[in-house]
């Protein structure tokens, strides 16, 4: 997989302090482990970037790209995702795109921060209360 990164965006990912950091391209649908997003108005049309000091085992298909970074993606992300991927920079927002138009016109760049609430109840209510805010 391979991604242009515009000149614009370069710019914009280089305030975000990501350095030689491992950066993730996953989905924010709630589908991913990163995202708190959930709900049926995002699947497979919201993407974040993940910015992490590890490698994460779930996140190791490479992607080519033209900025340097240590980029990487999940085995269910590309479903998603086609030929002339691109990332842009413009009006203050992120935008995912490919040859057949607008993926996400609004990509967020996440600091990776583990977290373990052992059962898991606490990253549930938080996807619901995001869910209800925004579907």
């Amino acid at each position: 997989m391979k991604i242009n990164i515009t000149q614009s965006a370069q710019e914009y990912l280089s305030t975000k302090n990501i350095g030689q950091r491992h950066v993730f391209l996953a989905l924010d649908d709630g589908s991913s482990k990163f995202s708190k997003l959930g709900g049926s108005c995002s699947i497979g049309n919201k993407f974040q970037l993940v910015v992490a000091d590890n490698e994460d085992a779930d996140y190791t298909e490479p992607v080519e790209n033209n900025a340097g970074l240590q980029l990487t993606t999940g085995h269910d992300e590309p479903t998603y995702l086609g030929e002339g991927l691109t990332l842009d920079y413009k009006m203050g927002l992120l935008s995912l795109r490919d040859n057949s138009g607008i993926i996400d016109n609004a990509v967020t760049v996440t600091n990776f921060v583990p977290q373990d609430d052992g059962d898991g109840k606490q990253l549930k209510k938080d996807m619901q209360e995001l869910g209800n805010r925004i579907c």
